[in-house]
């Protein structure tokens, strides 16, 4: 399997694609984990987890809109 992935993008793709989808597993990771840190009741967490963790694109869309948030809150200050 990694020769296949190695001859079919070469040795620069197959390290470029491979740290691009650590990167994403990453991010995805940090989502779950600040959907599950947040105040919120017990029912709105659980579905925004399964939410993240059926739709990985959720988590990304989340970090980025709650650094907005923080931002916003910060020049509030």
């Amino acid at each position: 399997m990694l020769e296949t992935f190695y001859n079919s993008f070469g040795f620069t793709g197959a390290l470029v694609l491979a740290f691009l989808l650590f990167i994403c597993f990453i991010f995805w990771m940090a989502g779950l984990a600040g959907i599950s840190m947040k105040q919120e009741s017990n029912k709105k967490k659980t579905i925004r987890l399964i939410i993240a963790v059926l739709l990985p694109i959720y988590p990304f869309f989340w970090m980025i809109w709650d650094m907005i948030i923080q931002k916003k809150d910060l020049r509030k200050v």
